[in-house]
């Protein structure tokens, strides 16, 4: 069950950068480090509705279901689109000060619980992903995938905590510049937009 195959592909998996990463990176740039663990928590967070799906087999409808999944996709889509406008749009959000920007921890955690939670695609990764290292013999298959569950969201919000950190740590040390405040900014926005996209395009 826990076996060095699962602990590397988890780490993987978790390193790979998706919204959960771009959203967290941005919140440590702009918000500072205490900011960007609450997006590593809200991200992780929003991976729970999906481990449960999965272990509830709520993915099948998922698959199954065209209108079920194309609804959802697009409510992801059109929120992927959202987060890009707001962040092209606020100009105030990488000004670097001598205190980090203050942020309710509740709103940082809700946008990013959304990000994972409004994304379909997660339900069939985890559906597909957690079985492969399921132990047949063993304990029940659903205690099985719950504590893989728990071991991989324990790893995800390890990761995007560093990623927020080593953000951080970036903000204070280049983005003094009008300039590369701009061009982070900018770059976010596109980002959240290219992930819309292609959520937007996303098959079962």
């Amino acid at each position: 069950m826990l076996t060095l195959d699962f602990l590397i592909t988890s780490l993987i998996v978790v390193l790979i950068p998706g919204t959960g990463v771009v959203f967290t990176l941005s919140t440590g740039l702009s918000a500072g480090k205490r900011a960007s663990v609450y997006a590593a928590l809200g991200c992780t967070a929003g991976i729970v509705p999906h481990l449960m799906a999965s272990i509830l087999g709520l993915s099948a409808i998922l698959h199954t279901s065209a209108l079920a999944f194309q609804g959802l996709k697009f409510v992801g889509v059109a929120y992927l689109l959202y987060l890009a406008y707001a962040t092209w749009r606020d100009r105030s959000a990488l000004a670097v000060t001598d205190a980090p920007v203050t942020r309710s921890a509740a709103h940082i955690m809700l946008r990013a619980c959304l990000l994972n939670v409004l994304n379909p695609k997660l339900t069939i990764f985890f559906l597909a992903f957690l079985p492969q290292f399921i132990t047949p013999g063993g304990p029940a298959a659903s205690l099985q995938m719950l504590t893989l569950s728990a071991v991989f969201m324990f790893m995800t919000f390890a990761v995007f905590v560093i990623y927020g950190l080593l953000a951080n740590i970036f903000r204070t040390a280049v983005i003094q510049s009008p300039g590369v405040q701009n061009w982070l900014r900018r770059g976010f926005a596109a980002t959240f937009a290219a992930l819309g996209l292609h959520l937007a395009f996303a098959q079962r």
